[in-house]
């Protein structure tokens, strides 16, 4: 007999607001991490909050927004309105409470679901609101999303604004850091898309005159680029185009202020309408890859009540760019039908240098036409028989069947030699975990064209593996993680493998696709306790604790961690380190550095910033 369920009115729960957020996080900021990459969840938090200033300095108010962040404590001060004092509490502590519901006054907000400010206090361990307008001040905090303080309304001698204070909850956000570099591009990108708008962080002024012009000019090397950028502005759009010497294409994309890494409807109009403007200014019907290949683009576009793909605000949905407006498709491609052919009739240098591009792009896609059918053969017959690939079993192309989630946490660990690639999979998640196994030493493709890429047996597979031939839509593993010994033969086969990304897939590194593992170089044990120790101020730190009497392994190479032991640094706890370009930086010089043919210069380098072992001791030791 089927056993009984008892289901009554006992089994309903009810959450108020705070918990429901604290138990389901990811439906309000995606992943938690632990602030490695730009997505990660404190990383939000405090997106959330500048956001609201923004919408002050758009509608009119306030110039100046001052963000400092220390020791995990973060403070985002405004010159704005102030929200209104017998709201403050509400604002911050109740589901779809704010101004951005009164589509007159934020009809162009960031966002209008009345969340953002919730979330955070939600997920903060402490939390702190004030603000004040025409003389008066209002303050309140929290623990944990629990009011803990509701002072009164005073008088303040200070100017107008609204301040908010929080430090994510250790619980939820477990060994976060945030790295100064991803806030202060954040910041950087505020400042492109409000021209004038001062950004203060940690002391540092952060202004932009020229929007995205000085986006690009500053994210790009200009030397790098074949005519100036050009740069198109108007009534709710605004856009910067020009062609590199880069393989791929490389967009910045914005929606009301909002960086959306991942693009949207915008996005799609803007590729979309560059190649038929393109097409007709030349009256020829050049393929659409030709003429996107090695463009570097950014465009930002205002819309009413903007549909995002998901509360990160990462890709946007809309069709229109209003209730009564047209399709984005058909906006972008009026703007550019008109401004950017008009351009080029205006600047025939400018254009005279896209044929050229074009044209290059033509011939060098001609050229390995042939041998990339034959790649393609024969990458699809390895892929049945050879044993290069362990996949996981999430197969990623069949998003319909996949969550968000789980997509983000896939990865796949590119190694090198049998011992190495054995452990991992021995050790590995094997629903989200993939291995690639490479024989020997990748081939040095700096100065090579993409040619190689199908000549090369090993590239080949590595990017079918990925699924990044024409593109990162495609892309198999939101992480790609070189895993490689950590000695001298180690690190070159990283550095090959690091100008194989960088070469021919630059859109991978910039989107903050590619890592690499760390693993422990030292085991430090006794008969009760075992530390596995990254540095030798970690080893020295582990003998001491055990007081000297210690036996002590150096890990030379992958294979020699046991699977077991293995799944401790692949498991939750994983140290990824992101392989992270400064916005200046220029990939042809960072290769030609590295590995180009200036020998006498690298090895200067080498010499002058090389510490032996025994530096090492006696700064320890001191």
């Amino acid at each position: 007999m089927a056993q009984q369920n008892n289901y009554t009115e006992d089994n309903i729960r009810s959450l108020d607001w705070k918990e429901h957020i604290q138990l389901r996080p990811g439906m309000y900021i995606g992943k938690l991490g632990d602030g490695s990459t730009m997505d990660d969840g404190i990383y939000i938090l405090l997106k959330e909050v500048i956001d609201n200033s923004i919408d002050e300095y758009v509608m009119g108010h306030g110039k100046q927004i001052t963000v400092t962040v220390s020791d995990g404590l973060v403070t985002v001060s405004d010159n704005g309105r102030g929200i209104p004092l017998g709201k403050v509490v509400d604002c911050v502590s109740k589901i779809n409470t704010g101004g951005k519901y009164d589509s007159k006054a934020f009809k162009k907000s960031v966002g209008l679901n009345g969340v953002g400010t919730k979330a955070v206090n939600a997920l903060s361990e402490h939390f702190l609101v004030q603000s004040v307008r025409e003389g008066e001040v209002k303050r309140a905090s929290f623990e944990n999303g629990n009011l803990i303080d509701d002072a009164p309304i005073m008088t303040s001698s200070h100017s107008n604004g609204t301040t908010i204070e929080f430090r994510p909850n250790t619980t939820i956000f477990k060994d976060y850091a945030y790295r100064m570099e991803y806030i202060e591009q954040m910041l950087w990108n505020y400042a492109y898309l409000n021209a004038g708008l001062k950004l203060k962080f940690n002391g540092k002024t952060l202004v932009s005159k020229k929007g995205l012009l000085d986006l690009l000019t500053k994210k790009v090397d200009v030397t790098e680029l074949r005519y100036p950028i050009v740069h198109l502005l108007g009534e709710d759009i605004e856009v910067a185009i020009s062609h590199g010497q880069q393989y791929g294409e490389h967009y910045y994309s914005f929606v009301n202020g909002q960086n959306t890494t991942q693009g949207g409807t915008h996005l799609n109009a803007f590729r979309e309408s560059l190649v038929g403007v393109i097409r007709n200014f030349y009256n020829k019907s050049f393929d659409a890859k030709d003429i996107r290949a090695s463009v570097i683009a950014a465009i930002a576009v205002k819309v009413e009540e903007p549909v995002f793909e998901s509360q990160t605000k990462t890709k946007l949905g809309s069709q229109t760019i209003g209730p009564d407006g047209p399709t984005l498709r058909t906006f972008v491609n009026d703007f550019l039908s008109a401004r950017l052919d008009n351009f080029l009739h205006k600047n025939p240098e400018v254009a005279q240098a896209i044929l050229k591009r074009i044209l290059q792009s033509e011939r060098e896609r001609k050229e390995i036409a042939g041998i990339k059918k034959l790649a393609n053969q024969r990458a699809k017959k390895a892929n049945l028989h050879n044993k290069k690939l362990r996949d996981c079993r999430i197969h990623l192309n069949d998003t319909s069947k996949k969550s968000e989630n789980v997509r983000e946490s896939s990865m796949v660990f590119i190694t090198e030699g049998d011992s190495a690639s054995g452990s991992i999979t021995k050790a590995r998640n094997v629903q989200t975990q993939a291995v690639f196994s490479l024989r020997g030493k990748p081939l040095n493709c700096y100065g090579l064209t993409k040619k190689v890429v199908y000549e090369n047996e090993e590239f080949n597979l590595l990017q079918h593996a990925l699924n990044i031939e024409d593109g990162l839509d495609g892309l198999r593993y939101n992480k790609v993680i070189i895993a490689t010994d950590a000695d001298v033969d180690g690190m070159h086969i990283r550095l090959l493998l690091l100008t194989f990304f960088l070469q021919f897939f630059p859109d991978l590194v910039r989107a903050g696709h590619l890592y690499i593992l760390e693993t422990p170089l030292f085991r430090v044990r006794d008969k009760k306790q075992t530390f596995y120790c990254y540095s030798e101020k970690e080893k020295q730190e582990a003998i001491a604790k055990l007081r000297g009497k210690a036996e002590t392994t150096r890990f030379k190479g992958l294979g020699e961690i046991s699977p077991n032991e293995f799944k401790d640094f692949i498991n939750e706890e994983i140290k990824l380190e992101p392989v992270m370009l400064q916005e200046s930086t220029s990939i042809e010089k960072l290769l030609g550095y590295f590995m180009g043919k200036n020998t006498p210069v690298r090895q200067n380098f080498i010499i002058d910033n090389l510490r032996v072992e025994k530096d090492i001791e006696a700064e320890l030791a001191s």
